[in-house]
């Protein structure tokens, strides 16, 4: 038996597998003490199915901790040491505005005010060869200083680092023996990579958060020990793989975007079991939505995405994480996003959000504010009796009034029709994100699946699909906690990072095997701790550009001791590679690597329990709901389903509600609805031309 939790701004969810069983609860998340809702959670969940403590063999965590953390600044007191000389590179960035037109630009400010940072004479050349060492005897003074400021974690980021991290090694050293209580970051362990701004704010990030996600998470550990839980605790990362809590706490930054990633691992393993090459995931929860490009069934993964952005759409107005992670999207979008009327009259909605406390104006608590919630609530979208299992009781009236005060009066327009434009206007919003982030990743959205899962996805995605013109849409079984089922999906892994810089034309065989094999044993090291299976999935990629180049292309590179040999085979896959990008290459050009990646898992067992089925049978409605319909604006009928009634090979034929006890499936008029034979939703466009 496995459990996976995973922490969101409005709602906690848990999951417990047992075997091919899955059972699950919903939870508000306590924002103040996020450990409280996951413990009683998890005893409830356990307590209903009558099972012991004891029998769980593994608990999976997620969270968006992190996240919050950067975003609402609520993170350590944090001070930053690097070469003298390079105090401002964290203000200094690129040197670029992500807006150049707009003169009134709101950059995002570091984490590390410009007084909180110091410098040190030290110097490390390119190739990794000390030109000036340390001196700790000169230090005392920067000692007195932390003593004084009560610092309470410190990142040390100096030039060059990563090709030797001896004076970071020294310097921290030396600060761990006279601060013992004050933790501390290196950039050659956050983030081993050329590209000093990068690197700085990686571990200024990871610096920033250290103190917080370390004691969450060792007093999580300890409270389930103490609940009788005595089997290890894994922790989503960034790039869709597990790792244990010592990791976890050392490098709390690679935990970032560790809940959606949850959500992309679910994608991807649906793309699998229903062989579909062409995805795209959508995840909206109570305070974002997500959205994540699946082709040939695996996710797209970058090195580096940014958050705190100043700007929603904007490359450039946030903070650069240097980290594995899955590419996605991400936006203000979810159950609990604020709506209101801005200074032109128009109906606007997030990225605010409500949260769990005081929530929606529905959920009774005190909230005055309309959100997407309410919104769904008027419509007809929501049962209000049905809602987190029944738990929480729906106020329509409430949700009413929220809309009526807050804009339907400013517009001068229908509570209805205020509720419809509120809804509208959200959808609009995560399909222009999708549509944008699709096109930027260089495909389209029509030719694709829509896989949606979270609270408030199947409320939602119809609409999406038609303005994204996609054609056929998956509902899974369990969406509304989709990313804790994707942790449960997830490999127990690590990927390594490290930038070893060289000419094709002079490479050297032996330094990058010594490299190669150095990670494969990091990772291996840390995989090793979390599982006893010695069979291991590897993958190792080279970064790779022409001389000169400012952004570098990845090039699979095979997992061998590699020869002189291999420099062909490397520039014939470097090339290839380039030519399929860009239409050209440059034969006269140098070649040259700046950074390698390995990454390990253990190799698991995929199950396919999926099988077409030949025919579909047309069934009845359970009941009929009022529905506010978004052509017209006026109430309609609509037929209304049990989901937990609705079996394998049915067919459901146009407009309807389905139900089911954590969330709701709304399906528009120009889509029809099979039931598959692993009892996932499957709605395909109606083509009447």
């Amino acid at each position: 038996m496995r459990l996976a939790i995973d922490i969101g701004g409005t709602f906690t969810d848990i999951v417990l597998e047992d075997n091919s069983n899955l059972f699950t609860k919903k939870v508000l998340t306590s924002t103040s003490q996020p450990e409280v809702a996951v413990i009683e959670g998890v005893v409830e969940l356990l307590q209903e199915n009558k099972i012991k403590s004891s029998d769980i063999k593994m608990i999976i965590h997620g969270t968006t901790l992190a996240t919050n953390a950067v975003i609402e600044r609520k993170g350590a007191k944090t001070c930053f040491i690097t070469t003298e000389g390079f105090r401002d590179v964290l203000d200094i960035g690129y040197e670029s505005r992500f807006d150049q037109y707009d003169i009134l630009i709101e950059k995002t400010m570091s984490l590390v005010p410009r007084k909180h940072r110091y410098v040190i004479e030290e110097r490390t050349d390119i190739n990794g060869i000390i030109i000036k060492p340390i001196n700790t005897q000169k230090f005392q003074s920067l000692v007195d200083t932390i003593k004084k400021e009560e610092f309470e974690s410190i990142g040390i980021g100096f030039l060059h680092s990563y090709a030797n991290s001896k004076n970071e090694n020294d310097l921290k050293e030396f600060l761990l023996k006279h601060l013992p209580d004050v933790e501390v970051s290196i950039s050659s362990d956050v983030c081993p990579e050329i590209r000093e701004y990068e690197r700085f704010t990686t571990t200024v990030v990871n610096s920033y958060i250290k103190p917080l996600m370390s004691r969450y998470l060792k007093k999580l550990d300890s409270e389930l020990k103490q609940k009788g839980f005595n089997c290890p605790l894994l922790l989503m990362t960034s790039g869709g793989t597990l790792t244990n809590v010592t990791s976890a706490c050392n490098n709390p930054v690679r935990l970032v975007e560790s809940g959606p990633a949850g959500g992309a691992i679910l994608a991807t393993s649906i793309a699998e079991d229903l062989k579909l090459d062409k995805v795209i995931s959508f995840d909206m929860g109570g305070t974002t939505a997500k959205i994540t490009i699946i082709e040939n069934q695996k996710a797209i993964k970058a090195r580096e995405f940014e958050v705190d952005r100043k700007a929603r759409f904007k490359k450039g107005s946030g903070l650069p994480l240097r980290i594995p992670v899955i590419e996605m999207v991400e936006i203000g979008a979810g159950g609990g996003s604020i709506a209101r009327v801005n200074k032109l009259d128009q109906i606007i909605t997030g990225p605010d959000s409500a949260g769990s406390n005081p929530g929606p104006a529905c959920y009774s608590n005190g909230g005055d504010n309309p959100t997407i919630t309410d919104a769904d609530l008027v419509i007809g979208k929501i049962d209000p009796n049905k809602f987190a299992e029944g738990k929480i009781n729906l106020s329509k009236e409430f949700a009413n009034n929220a809309i009526t005060k807050n804009i339907s009066k400013k517009l001068n327009m229908k509570t209805e029709t205020a509720a419809l434009a509120i809804s509208e206007i959200v959808d609009e919003t995560m399909s222009n994100a999708a549509r944008v982030h699709t096109v930027e990743q260089g495909h389209e959205t029509s030719n694709r699946t829509l896989i949606g899962f979270g609270g408030a996805a199947p409320l939602h995605i119809s609409r999406v699909a038609e303005k994204l013109r996609v054609k056929k849409i998956i509902i899974p079984t369990n969406a509304s906690v989709g990313s804790a089922v994707g942790f449960l999906r997830a490999p127990v892994g690590y990927e390594v990072v490290k930038s070893l810089r060289m000419l094709l034309n002079k490479f050297n065989f032996e330094k990058v095997n010594n490299l190669l094999a150095s990670m494969r044993n990091e990772a291996e090291n840390i995989i090793q701790k979390n599982s006893d299976k010695t069979e291991f999935s590897e993958e190792r990629f080279a970064f790779m550009r022409y001389a000169g180049q400012g952004h570098e292309i990845k090039v699979p590179i095979d997992n061998e001791i590699l020869s002189n040999e291999d420099a062909k085979k490397i520039k014939s896959s470097f090339e290839a590679n380039y030519e399929k990008l860009y239409s050209r290459t440059l034969p006269n050009a140098d070649i040259e690597i700046l950074t390698w990646s390995l990454s390990l898992s253990i190799v698991g067992e995929n199950s396919n329990e999926y099988l077409e089925l030949d025919t579909y049978k047309t069934i009845k409605e359970n009941s009929i709901i009022d529905f506010c319909d978004y052509q017209s604006g006026e109430k309609i009928k609509i037929p209304n389903y049990d989901r937990t009634e609705l079996n394998p090979g049915d067919l459901i034929q146009g407009q309807c509600v389905i139900t089911e006890a954590q969330t709701t499936i709304v399906v528009s008029n120009n889509f029809n609805t099979k039931v598959l034979s692993n009892n996932f939703l499957q709605m395909e466009y109606i083509d009447n031309e």
